[in-house]
């Protein structure tokens, strides 16, 4: 692709957000939430400042990217962190969090929107997480000499850079100060185009930000009513199609066991659907009380966002949407930090951990509800076989810590920040 061509994109692209945003609520969000952007940065940054901007795609890079954020505000106190996000889901989610100190949707790419952007926040580092490659973003970046890193990154044969056609996305790697990798084979990738000499293989981020959120996990004493002695299948950013698969499990699930089932989307009319789907012997979270724990229920709705990754640690076997979707599987770390096996749909190619995973035989892809039901059986009645692999998993995850050390001391060394 040619600059000519990825201008053409980035205007079609504004065309049709826009015209999907006049009956898409997220669409509309992504146009609405860049409207009036500068006078926005001018209002809300104070003068004489220096910042460190992160930008993520969407929620799941920001968790990548938090550990990084939380050391950069530990050890550099006197920068200010300054998080962009492209999708509404990642903005919305994180736009109170009083965490940061400020968040903002990235304009879409440009020549005057770039320029104007990286001027107003004037920063000191740059850091992107995993993916997200913007060229006019970047090359504003190197024209100004701003260290700019990629962290978490994870590259393959398939992505564009790799290809004939992929150029100008050479040239936006090219602007990157340092690549901080997941794995080796990121790192070849780089490597059989020529980056060579800025390449750290750091290891994966969320390993560091799941570890911390076990750490201090807070407990959740309604759910510890509703459990009532029992063991719980907890499943995770569920989609239709796998709640339908949790629907069938009901078939080998002991009277011993529950369910807790926490979907992607929370809105009413999906909370309905999974309602209608299991029936009498369901109850929502909202419905909980001091009158009501749940208890006589065999599965428990999450309709509410914001406390999955505190749940797992009341599960015994976990089960992660999206791998029924073209996106794929969504975090299945969060469980699997607690020692939690992880039963997933067929969708996880394109993500590292959840392969690595699978190889060691702690996360379990399958095809149908049969194939999910027959791992169920063997992790419920094989105590032995369970109890080895939870404890080998929490070993394994705590292994793969200290990506974000990596990173912060090759900061320190090159003296990006002062």
């Amino acid at each position: 692709m040619n600059l000519f061509l990825y201008n053409i994109f980035l205007s079609l692209y504004a065309l049709a957000i826009r015209m999907y945003g006049l009956f898409n609520y997220k669409a509309k969000k992504w146009v609405t939430g860049r409207v009036g952007w500068e006078q926005q940065l001018k209002e809300s940054l104070k003068p004489n400042e220096k910042r460190v901007w992160i930008h993520c795609s969407s929620i799941g890079e920001y968790e990548q990217a938090r550990p990084v954020i939380e050391a950069v505000k530990e050890q550099y106190p006197s920068y200010k962190t300054v998080v962009t996000f492209f999708s509404p889901s990642g903005y919305e989610a994180i736009k109170k969090n009083h965490f940061i100190d400020y968040t903002f949707y990235l304009p879409l790419d440009g020549r005057f929107n770039a320029k104007k952007f990286v001027e107003a926040i004037d920063p000191s580092m740059a850091m992107f997480a995993k993916y997200e490659f913007w060229y006019y973003y970047l090359r504003e970046l190197k024209k100004r000499k701003v260290p700019t890193l990629l962290i978490s990154g994870a590259f393959r044969e398939k992505h564009i850079f790799f290809k004939w056609y992929g150029g100008l996305f050479r040239q936006m790697l090219q602007c990157f100060t340092f690549f901080f990798v997941q794995d080796k084979k990121s790192e070849e990738m780089l490597g059989s185009i020529g980056i060579t000499k800025n390449v750290l293989v750091s290891g994966d981020t969320r390993y560091d930000r799941v570890s911390v959120i076990a750490q201090n996990s807070k407990p959740l004493p309604f759910i510890d009513d509703f459990k009532a002695g029992h063991k719980i299948y907890i499943a995770g950013s569920t989609w239709p199609d796998d709640e339908v698969l949790l629907k069938e499990s009901l078939n080998v699930l002991p009277a011993n066991w529950k369910i807790i089932v926490a979907p992607h989307e929370v809105h009413k009319e999906h909370i309905q659907k999974i309602r209608q789907l299991f029936g009498n012997d369901s109850i929502l979270c909202s419905e909980l009380d001091a009158e009501n724990s749940g208890s006589d229920k065999k599965i428990l709705i999450i309709d509410n966002i914001g406390m999955l990754s505190r749940l797992f640690a009341y599960g015994d076997i976990a089960y992660i949407g999206g791998g029924f979707q073209k996106g794929g599987i969504h975090n299945v770390l969060e469980p699997a930090v607690f020692g939690l096996p992880v039963i997933i749909g067929p969708i996880y190619e394109k993500f590292i951990e959840a392969k690595e995973l699978a190889k060691l035989k702690y996360l379990f892809p399958v095809n149908n509800a049969e194939e999910g039901n027959e791992i169920l059986n063997r992790l419920i009645n094989d105590e032995t076989y369970y109890h080895a692999l939870n404890e080998s998993l929490k070993k394994f995850m705590m292994e793969r810590t200290g990506a974000t050390t990596a990173i912060m001391d090759y900061v320190k060394k090159e003296g990006w920040l002062k």
